[in-house]
């Protein structure tokens, strides 16, 4: 007897909500940790507040961080109208709300699909994309990405991402200060300062 598909969404669902939070859980500890090890006490302290940070960032601005990595613009109403209508057609079909469209200039074939949830999400192609590939081909791209949506699974690249940029604040804050493996003095803790600063500046730019 085939598995009910609702059923199946469901399990889907479940299971890509316990990785995020994993992630999400993932990404925090390790900047408390390692905030320890290179600044004691105090330094544990900036990556909690750090971790809550990136945490709450990836999460409810993941769209936006994407979107601003890759460059992207949303598409002007008319400029790619057979896509859009594409892009409708399927999602309908799909059973979920049409995304935002996005282009990114990049001159390389790629798309992606991100956001917090179906109603945050968005579909991005590349230029190299649309000039790369015929209609057919592109629909089979986008379908894919709705795949990612319906799936509820665009969150997980995402936070993997901040994760990523986690670890490079963390690199930059061993960087700037030359801890050597000793734990900083308190006067020490002015490059993790400028790291936490950093993180909510690209939040606050991001949500601008």
């Amino acid at each position: 007897m085939p598995a009910d598909p609702s059923l199946v969404r469901t399990s889907l669902f479940n299971v890509n909500n316990a990785k995020t939070v994993a992630l999400l859980a993932s990404l925090g500890g390790a900047l408390v940790v390692a905030g320890s090890v290179f600044g004691g006490r105090g330094g544990a302290t900036i990556g909690a507040v750090l971790g809550l940070v990136m945490v709450g960032g990836s999460y409810w601005f993941s769209d936006k961080l994407a979107v601003r990595a890759a460059g992207a613009h949303p598409v002007a109403e008319g400029q790619l109208a057979w896509l859009e209508q594409d892009l409708a057609e399927m999602s309908a079909r799909a059973g979920i709300r049409t995304p935002r469209l996005f282009v990114s200039p990049s001159p390389q074939p790629n798309a992606f699909a991100t956001g917090r949830n179906e109603a945050h999400a968005l579909v991005c192609v590349t230029e190299g994309l649309l000039a790369a590939l015929d209609r057919r081909e592109i629909r089979g791209v986008v379908g894919h990405e709705l795949g990612h949506i319906k799936h509820r699974d665009i969150l997980i690249g995402s936070v993997a991402a901040a994760i990523a940029t986690g670890i490079t604040y963390m690199a930059q804050m061993v960087d700037n200060n030359n801890y050597g493996g000793t734990a900083a003095t308190p006067s020490d803790n002015g490059g993790l300062m400028d790291a936490l600063n950093g993180a909510f500046d690209t939040v606050y730019t991001v949500n601008a």
